[in-house]
Order: C-alpha cells, then sequence, then structure tokens
C-alpha cells in the first residue's frame, strides 16, 4: 500500500527576505525618467512615462538611509521630472511620451498628492542636500493646492508629514497635513464597517495612515485614536487565512461577497508603510505582525502561495491572479517591492536587539 504524503511548506521568515534591488528600476530609468510599463523585465518605450511612477521613484529612494550611487543618480533624475512636471501655481501634469510631449493638461489628480509626497520625502530625509533643498522648494510650491479627491490628499498629506518630521515649524506643510484628514474624513460608527467610506478601493492604507501622521504631528489624540481604528480594521478585514489579501482590483462593498484577485503589489506595500508608521508613531511592535504579514505576501504567503518578485531581475510581478503573477515587472510593481523590502530591511534591524529575537 503506497502512502501519499503532502509536503507543507516551511514558514516564511524575515531572514527569507532578500535586501532591496535598484537593478529592475535602473533598467526601466533613463536620462528623462522612469519608463511605466514592462514586457517581463524589458522597458515598453511606447507607454511612456509617468508622473505617478517617477513621484513612487522618488520617494522609494529618498528612504534609503546609506544611498548608492546609483540610487543618488536615479534620485536626482527623479526630481528634475518632478519639478518640470510641476507649473508655477504647482498643479501638475501626468504622462509624458518616450519622445518627450506631455500628453495631458496640468492638474490636482493622484498624480499630483504623489508629486508632493514624493518631494515631501526627499525634502526630509534624502541623504544628499541639495537634493533636500530642491525637493523642498519644488514641495512649496505645490502643496499651496488642494485637491478635492481624498486619496490625492492623503498622499499630499503623507508629504507634508515627512516635511513636519524635519522642521515641526513649517506652517505650510502644517495646514496641508490638517487639510489631509479633513478631506479624508473619521471612521465610521458601525464596527461591522469602520470605513469612512462605502467602499475599499485602492491605496486604502494611506488614508488611515494620514489621520495617524495628523493625530501624531498635529497632537490631536482623537484623530490618531481614529486613524488607529480604521487601519486596525482594514488590516484584519485584509487578512485572510492567516496572510495578507489585499483588496483586489474592483473592491470590496458591504454585503457583497469578496472576490479575492487581481491584487496589486502596491497595495501590500501602501499596507506596509501604514502598518510601520502606526508602530513607529506608538511604539507598540504589535504593529509588526501586519507589517510582516505585507512583506511575506511578495515571498510567497498570499493567496496563490506564490513568490511575487523575479530574484534574477531584481523585478516585482505587476499583480496576483488566480493563475499566478503577472510576469510582467513594472515600475509601479518594482518600486512597491523594493519599498516593502526596505521595510524588512529595518524590521530585521529591530527584531535582532529583542530578547526573543523577534521575527527573525
Amino acid at each position: 500500500m503506497s502512502v501519499s504524503l503532502r509536503l507543507v511548506p516551511p514558514p516564511i521568515r524575515l531572514v527569507d527576505a532578500p535586501e532591496p534591488n535598484w537593478s529592475q528600476i535602473a533598467r526601466l530609468s533613463d536620462d528623462t525618467g522612469l519608463l511605466e510599463h514592462a514586457r517581463h523585465a524589458t522597458p515598453r518605450r511606447e507607454h511612456g512615462y509617468c508622473v505617478d511612477d517617477v513621484a513612487r521613484g522618488l520617494l522609494v529612494a529618498s528612504r534609503e538611509p546609506q544611498p548608492t550611487a546609483l540610487v543618488t543618480g536615479l534620485a536626482e533624475r527623479y526630481l528634475t521630472f518632478l519639478t518640470h512636471a510641476l507649473t508655477p501655481d504647482g498643479r501638475c501634469r501626468n504622462r509624458l511620451s518616450y519622445d518627450r510631449r506631455w500628453l495631458d493638461e496640468p492638474d490636482l489628480g493622484d498624480w499630483w498628492g504623489r508629486a508632493v509626497w514624493a518631494l515631501g520625502t526627499a525634502a526630509g530625509r534624502c541623504p544628499v542636500p541639495w537634493i533636500r533643498t530642491e525637493a523642498r522648494t519644488a514641495f512649496t510650491i505645490a502643496a499651496r493646492n488642494r485637491s478635492p479627491w481624498p486619496r490625492a490628499m492623503a498622499f499630499a498629506g503623507l508629504g507634508a508629514a515627512e516635511v513636519l518630521r524635519a522642521d515641526p515649524r513649517t506652517g505650510t506643510a502644517a495646514e496641508l497635513l490638517g487639510d489631509a484628514a479633513t478631506v479624508v474624513g473619521l471612521p465610521d460608527s458601525d464596527p461591522e464597517w469602520v470605513w469612512p467610506e462605502r467602499e475599499l478601493t485602492y491605496a486604502n492604507p494611506a488614508l488611515a495612515e494620514v489621520l495617524i501622521a495628523a493625530g501624531d504631528l498635529l497632537g490631536d489624540e482623537p484623530l490618531l485614536t481614529d486613524g488607529l481604528r480604521m487601519l486596525s480594521w482594514l488590516c484584519r478585514t485584509q487578512e485572510h487565512q492567516g496572510h495578507l489579501s489585499t483588496v483586489p482590483v474592483g473592491g470590496w462593498r458591504p454585503d457583497v461577497p469578496r472576490h479575492r484577485f487581481d491584487q496589486q503589489p502596491i497595495e501590500a506595500a501602501a499596507t506596509a508603510d501604514a502598518c510601520a508608521t502606526a508602530g513607529a508613531v506608538t511604539g507598540d511592535d504589535r504593529w509588526d505582525a501586519p507589517l510582516f504579514q505585507a512583506i511575506a505576501w511578495f515571498l510567497g504567503d498570499n493567496d496563490s502561495g506564490t513568490v511575487m518578485y523575479d530574484p534574477l531581475t531584481g523585478g516585482g510581478y505587476d499583480g496576483l491572479t488566480p493563475d499566478g503573477p503577472n510576469l510582467n515587472q513594472g515600475a509601479e510593481s518594482t518600486l512597491a517591492l523594493v519599498s516593502t523590502l526596505q521595510h524588512a530591511r529595518a524590521l530585521a534591524a529591530r527584531s535582532t536587539t529583542r530578547p526573543s529575537g523577534g521575527l527573525a
């Protein structure tokens, strides 16, 4: 009689996370900016550039505490691109063709918010002094505006928070951060659906994160509590069978069965960002668990049990489908991977200082 054995994969550990790898981002970058799309690892020039992704590039590069010459050079290029996209009144274009023609008019959509977020992060955190100075100038111009869209304001508010952390006296940043929290709104009183919107769509963790940052930096304890409550509910809602299952394309609504695909890497990265901020603000290491789930999502602890990056190229896969990963390695997904691996590196460093060894 034969016995069939079901092999159970070993649990994912923090030490399984690789170091952030900039190879695919460098492959997608040229002397103009950061190309948006790729076929597998090959850049697709016909789709051109967008401020959304260039802003993500500057943001993630600015988070590197000891950037290599490669990363510094990329940050310089991305900063130049963003300052070119801004108009004198602080609005922003988004799409540039490969032959360097703007394809849209200046506006205050998500791309404006991401540009403000990136400029604020570069101004507050980039180790290169001249980049900090130039980014602060551009941030000040863009931060005069207000968008009617909650996510654009949430992104901009997170950039304002970075400026405030570096210089708490910055009135422009404080005003923008407070206005961003107001536009996002407060959690609902219904414990079954805490979210201030009647649908979970995209970049949901950023909405909670900006309330947490505003509550912390503006000294508003109730607002901080509201942001933490929103994020805690979102993390519980996105947990499925012990792992992270992000809100997919198409969203989730109350009293509607939740579909699981297609999941986007940027949602896992946004979850990691928000949980890292919550942990830093509160000093509560219980936020390390959902942060680790976001890291583990890329390492294969997800609804398909599939690793979401290519170790040969350093690229992050573009989406998680019922049949596994979309193998294209565009800018958004690769930057989501690099950003989350930055958090993994920081979490590993903290874990080694704990008597229990933490999550290692």
